[in-house]
């Protein structure tokens, strides 16, 4: 099972071979997009939260990262010690109760077993505000070894989320890391 026991052994063996040690670009782009820096941003399954402390330094004063694994979450705390602690939650996504304007996607949801993606879309739903939106990547590709990740496609994308979100856009990445290039789909997603 893929709960808290498992993530933090794969924190404290260092074998999460998706963190690249920075925000990734497509991440990075996205945060560079929004200009309105009092939204609440949520990043649920932040592992490292790269795409946290660099949307923190751009002025983004009410970020949160959420994991159900405290090591990462130690580690943000102390590497970056100015970052608002009470902004640093480890909890269960699916019984988190709050409100926020985007929620960041960039490894939690292929970090999921897909049979949670269609909790995970109500989940969202219910954490939007309303116009909020889900705006990060997912990926493009399915996997040769048993995840975690978990792969999938526009087509599966586009079914789960239809019911629930509008879809602004839904296209290949074009800005991934070299490794990733195909394989990604950048994703803005607005609640109905």
């Amino acid at each position: 099972m893929l709960d808290d026991k498992y993530w933090s052994v794969r924190y404290q063996e260092n074998t999460d071979s998706w963190d690249i040690g920075d925000v990734s670009t497509p991440l990075k782009n996205i945060i560079d997009t929004i200009s309105n820096k009092n939204l609440r941003i949520l990043i649920p399954g932040c592992g490292n939260a790269y795409e946290a402390i660099y949307a923190f330094q751009q002025g983004f004063q009410h970020v949160y990262v959420l994991d159900y694994a405290k090591e990462p979450l130690e580690n943000f705390a102390n590497k970056y010690p100015d970052f608002p602690k009470e902004q640093i939650l480890l909890g269960d996504f699916f019984k988190h109760e709050a409100k926020y304007d985007i929620l960041l996607e960039q490894t939690f949801f292929c970090a999921l077993d897909p049979i949670l993606r269609i909790d995970y879309v109500k989940k969202c739903h219910e954490l939007l505000n309303e116009k909020g939106s889900i705006q990060g990547v997912l990926f493009n590709c399915e996997f040769e070894k048993e995840g975690p990740p978990f792969g999938g496609n526009i087509n599966e994308y586009q079914k789960l989320f239809e019911p629930y979100f509008i879809i602004k856009k839904m296209d290949i990445c074009t800005d991934s890391i070299a490794p990733r290039m195909g394989r990604e789909i950048t994703i803005y997603l607005e609640k109905k």
